[in-house]
């Protein structure tokens, strides 16, 4: 990868490689007793805390000796009693529909996920007698010119009885090119023993896996196609498919709409009829039904309710929650923001560390004056205010409900309710004035 960072921690969708692994095998045992174990070696520093935040065990390979190897170091102290499902962190895009089918198939003798694949290259090849029985893998690097031309190719997923395991890998030779134990001769050993091998069929998509960037922009294309599809499935309309991004979760309701060259990103919700307008950007955001994205809208961990219209080029910032029926307007920015039902920010102005009510008309250029140079603080507006354009309101002020602040006004004390406030320099007119003129060389 070229990479400080482990591959597996690499983003693919947004979410760390790893983690789509992780989420595959918990869907699994949602519905089955289980323990998900993960082989850690290189890069453990930054892999064992992401892993043990999620509920997995850790097993460390302190010697990275191979397949075969880590599976018997994750082994140690498992009850033979267990069926064991192999996954590699490195190949994210596999189902829990298809291993379903491998754990079911492993109940008493070891299961394979194989593929039928157009370009082999890189892959153990899957060897088979006559009979068309699963018989051995060969690895491409000890592999003959003949073998390498098979097209069925070792995902590297197995599954059978621990006992099977812990039967065949003390049986496993390092006598190969890598000098590495690998997990893949457990098939010709299985055999030997007399035991069958059954092989389950995978899509090609299924067994990729991630060795370096080319690879991983190729799977992100492959999930971003499937969670599009998943979306209109579900009844939301992307306009241009192919320019919108679904990184992390998303949730898209019935009806919603998204124009082109939109990103979400982490968790996001978008509620029944709302329309995400062309080059929006919503991390961790909560959009409310039939609310209107205008477009280059972002939204960073925000809360928009429902019927509100936002932008367009309008910047949502963190701990903003804007309730039903707000209007956020072009080029305006909220920070750690409360407004009220019904309230109207339209034009130029920015809003950090608010605290606004109902029906509230903030005019163009408004400014909270939040921070001290040391401190930020609170500005709270009641109920029916009316704040004049180009207002900066020194914080902390409270504003209370019905007040009227006049234009052009820098407002550093509370406001009664009902009265308006004005702060300005008397206006000066000079008769007969003349302006500089230039001089003429």
């Amino acid at each position: 990868m070229c990479s400080d960072l482990p591959k597996v921690m690499h983003p693919l969708a947004g979410e760390p490689v790893l983690l789509h692994v992780i989420s595959t095998a918990k869907a699994l045992i949602s519905n089955r007793d289980g323990q998900i174990t993960v082989v850690t070696g290189y890069g453990a520093e930054v892999i064992d805390p992401f892993v043990l935040d999620r509920g997995c065990r850790v097993v460390h390979q302190i010697e990275q000796k191979g397949t075969g190897h880590a599976l018997k170091t994750a082994l140690k102290g498992v009850s033979p009693e267990t069926t064991t499902l192999v996954l590699y962190g490195d190949v994210p895009l596999v189902t829990s529909e298809e291993l379903s089918q491998l754990i079911d198939s492993a109940s008493v003798s070891l299961s394979v996920l194989t593929a039928i694949v157009s370009d082999p290259t890189g892959y153990g090849r899957i060897i088979r007698d006559q009979d068309h029985s699963v018989v051995a893998i060969t690895e491409e690097r000890d592999a003959t010119a003949e073998v390498r031309l098979i097209r069925e190719v070792n995902s590297g997923i197995y599954a059978a009885p621990t006992s099977l395991f812990q039967e065949l890998l003390p049986q496993i030779s390092a006598s190969n090119n890598q000098n590495e134990y690998y997990l893949t001769d457990c098939v010709g050993l299985s055999t030997a023993s007399g035991n069958s091998v059954v092989a389950i069929y995978g899509s090609e998509e299924v067994i990729l896996g991630v060795n370096d960037r080319k690879q991983l922009a190729r799977l992100n294309q492959i999930v971003q196609q499937q969670r599009r599809d998943e979306a209109m499935r579900s009844g939301a309309t992307l306009v241009d498919p192919s320019s919108v991004y679904f990184n992390g979760r998303i949730d898209l309701a019935q009806d919603v709409e998204v124009e082109p060259n939109v990103v979400f990103q982490g968790n996001v919700i978008v509620g029944k009829g709302a329309r995400i307008g062309f080059g929006s950007h919503l991390t961790d955001a909560i959009i409310g039904a039939g609310t209107i994205v205008k477009p280059y809208t972002i939204v960073e961990s925000g809360q928009v309710g429902a019927h509100a219209e936002i932008g367009p080029f309008a910047r949502i910032r963190p701990g903003s929650k804007l309730a039903d029926n707000t209007h956020l307007g072009n080029f305006c920015e909220t920070k750690n923001a409360v407004i009220g039902q019904g309230s109207k920010i339209n034009h130029l102005s920015y809003l950090g560390d608010t605290e606004i009510g109902e029906r509230v008309n903030v005019g163009a250029g408004t400014i909270t004056c939040n921070y001290d140079g040391l401190t930020k603080h609170l500005t709270k507006i009641g109920n029916d205010v009316f704040i004049g354009s180009n207002s900066s309101l020194v914080a902390p002020i409270n504003i209370a409900d019905q007040a009227t602040i006049g234009a052009g006004s820098v407002i550093t004390k509370d406001v009664v309710e009902g009265e308006l406030a004005l702060s300005r320099a008397p206006q000066v007119q000079k008769a007969s004035y003349q302006r500089p003129k230039k001089r003429v060389e």
